[in-house]
């Protein structure tokens, strides 16, 4: 039998139905109808069980909550407020507004008690799992017998489309393998989407699906019987497993026109709608942004309580430090997200007899740091053995061994890429992921929103170009360096040897205000003796002369060639340069393993380094040349591949693109004397099916 809401009860929540209609009809643009179906589980979800701290939104202890059905953030923008976060009504009424902190989808770092950047379906969930790998973990760290200090629990509220979208399934099915009985998810099951009935093209039984992922799962028939929904909630709190619980909500709830109707998803409902809905919960329809004083009240006891948590987590805090110093001290600087001192002494340093891949430079760099950063914690898409991202020694995390420090994610990029923002928002973790360059687009979802959050997640993303070879071209990357350099706030760092990768992975570490990105090389590369003095600061500043152009005595010269070169090419550009020289070319080199830090430096350093009168130029690397223009100039030429690849020996298929030193020395020639311009790319015969008519 369903249990009507309490008066008091029923207030506060057709509260937050009403301030989600009117900011969206005051904006003429928004989704009213998820908060007014999913009303009744956010408000006994945030009433009952969160443990949240409105004057310390970010508490280390509290639990976390994530909105994945991002496009009914008022939702989530309406508890904020009425649970007194500092996110005044205005800001309600601002609601997608210029300049206003109640954006269409929340954002992370924007608005104080949004947990993760949300919308895009199905991440939010991801993140969740995240989240809650890091409480699981945290916890094992660094609780001890009588002495909790980290204790908190990750809910979500996810849709129809969430439970749709591919990562989630990745990600859920993960959570289960891992047995993370602190994740509560509350599925919106209200049967319909933007389009129209979720049947049109849904029609899985979702709760059999996460019973088969290793889930609890539960089903509350009424969405507004908010006594079947605590009692469902703590149920699932008792499981040691994950819980999905589908709680059957009506989207538009209350509206006379809208209610479980398509059009209440993604469109104001209308002034005249408005005034109808308001009527039907008994509400004055002339009153916009109401807030009645009882409903208010009842929220606003979510201060006192947060304060009283926070007091009683301190005290615990402080008597754990007195048992346990260094722990707390460890887990202090972690929650406050400082490097350890002296973090990078550790790092190795290359000779010129020590040719490897980039890819094994990066596995040394790795254990170096590993070993002085204990939050350093990630892993690879079942790629680890070619990533080689595993931390030695360091254990395979999962619920028999919660301090493991090598997650397993099986084939599942794109979840993964969300679980490391997961980590990466709940803080106390360092993570990195890895996979193969290309399949980086599986994950880019999730990596552009680790970008647009400005997450510090590491990816190392090995098997860089066309240099791997025998895979041929579903495996070869060629758009990827160039794509993922188009996207903002992502550093792409693509070291030429092993001492660049070293520097790399100290700049990746260090960044604190967005993702890092390391392509690295399957080939063994040649070490440079100049880089082991001079690539900590270049590659830290983006790009530098690895190589001086020199005169006939052999000693410097103004240039007049420069090569412009990153990864394995770096090797070409070196052995071009030598024959230039003895042909009497003084030629500079230019190693740019990070345009977007080279762009970042002032104008003086960027002359420094290429001098504006040089005009003759060429760059090399083995991918398309987008992008390549601006630094080379009108009067330079682009060694690039645009085309894709080829199944051949590494080698092979290098020569046949023209990735070579003969190439390159050609083309710089015929830079110097006029005859050579703009993009260079050969094309090996048989290829022209590859991306091309026929």
């Amino acid at each position: 039998m369903t249990a009507a809401p309490s008066r008091p009860e029923q207030l506060a929540i057709d509260t937050i139905r009403t301030l989600s209609i009117d900011a969206v009809q005051a904006a003429n643009s928004g989704h009213p109808g998820m908060p007014m179906g999913a009303a009744p589980m956010a408000y006994v979800l945030w009433t009952r069980f969160l443990r949240h701290a409105p004057h310390d939104p970010s508490w280390p202890d509290r639990d976390r909550f994530v909105l994945s059905a991002g496009h009914g953030s008022m939702l989530l923008y309406s508890l904020l407020y009425l649970t007194g976060y500092d996110l005044a009504l205005d800001e309600l009424r601002r609601f997608r507004q210029l300049g206003s902190r109640t954006p269409g989808h929340p954002e992370y770092g924007l608005t104080p008690g949004v947990e993760a950047t949300t919308g895009p379906l199905g991440q939010g969930f991801s993140n969740a799992v995240g989240m809650a790998i890091a409480e699981h973990r945290l916890a094992a760290e660094f609780n001890r017998p009588g002495h909790a200090v980290v204790d908190h629990w990750t809910y979500t509220i996810c849709s129809d489309g969430d439970m749709q979208e591919g990562i989630a399934s990745e990600a859920a099915s993960l959570a289960g393998r891992l047995r993370l009985g602190r994740l509560v998810a509350l599925y919106d099951d209200n049967h319909v989407q933007l389009d129209g009935p979720t049947a049109w093209a849904f029609n899985e039984d979702v709760l059999a699906r996460f019973d088969a992922y290793g889930w609890d799962t539960r089903r509350v028939e009424d969405g507004n019987d908010v006594e079947a929904i605590a009692t469902a909630i703590e149920a699932a709190r008792q499981d040691p497993r994950p819980s999905m619980i589908a709680v059957r909500t009506h989207i538009g709830y209350g509206s006379p026109n809208r209610h479980d109707s398509s059009k209440a998803h993604g469109q104001a409902l209308g002034e005249d709608e408005v005034r109808l809905t308001k009527e039907a919960y008994g509400w004055d329809p002339d009153r916009h942004f109401y807030v009645p004083d009882d409903a208010l009240r009842l929220f606003r006891e979510a201060v006192p309580r947060g304060e009283a948590w926070v007091r009683e987590w301190q005290e615990r805090l402080d008597t754990y430090r007195q048992a346990f110093p260094a722990e707390a001290a460890e887990l202090e600087r972690r929650v406050a997200r400082r490097l350890p001192d002296g973090w990078d002494r550790a790092l190795p340093s290359f000779g010129v007899d020590e040719a490897q891949a980039t890819r094994q430079a990066s596995a040394a760099a790795i254990q170096a740091v590993a070993a002085t950063v204990p939050e350093l914690f990630g892993g690879a898409a079942d790629l680890s053995e070619s990533n080689l991202t595993d931390v030695k020694g360091g254990g395979q995390y999962g619920p028999d061994n919660p301090t493991g420090r090598n997650i397993r994610f099986g084939v599942r990029e794109h979840a993964m890429g969300a679980i490391a923002n997961g980590l990466a928002c709940h803080g106390g973790y360092l993570p990195y992921v890895g996979t193969f360059l290309t399949f980086s687009d599986y994950m880019r979802g999730s990596v552009r929103l680790a970008a647009l959050s400005r997450l510090h997640v590491i990816y190392v993303w090995t098997h860089d170009s066309i240099g791997l070879g025998e895979d041929g071209p579903t495996h070869e990357p060629v758009e990827h360096v160039a794509a993922l350099r188009a996207m903002p706030n992502l550093w792409v760092m693509r070291p030429g040897d092993a001492n660049e990768t070293v520097a790399a992975w100290r700049v990746a570490v260090a960044r604190t205000d967005g993702p890092v990105a390391l392509a690295l090389s399957r080939q063994k590369l040649p070490v440079f003796e100049a880089t082991r003095e001079h690539a900590a600061d270049g590659v830290a500043r983006g790009a530098y002369v690895l190589a001086e152009a020199t005169g006939g005595d052999g000693g410097a010269a103004k240039p007049r060639l420069l090569l412009l070169a990153t990864g394995s090419e770096l090797q070409l550009a070196m052995d071009a340069r030598e024959r230039l020289q003895a042909r009497g070319v003084p030629t500079r080199v230019v190693s740019m393993p990070c345009l977007e830090l080279f762009e970042q430096q002032d104008g003086a350093y960027r002359a420094q380094v290429l001098p504006p009168e040089v005009t003759a130029r060429v760059s090399v690397e083995a991918g398309v040349s987008f992008g390549w223009d601006r630094w080379v100039g009108p009067q330079g030429a682009m060694i690039a591949v645009e085309s894709f690849g080829i199944s051949a020996p590494g080698p092979q298929a290098m020569e046949a693109f023209g990735i070579t030193a003969d190439h390159l020395v050609q083309v710089a020639e015929g830079v110097l004397e006029g005859r050579t311009r703009g993009v260079v790319a050969s094309r090996p015969a048989g290829l022209a099916s590859h991306g091309s008519a026929r």
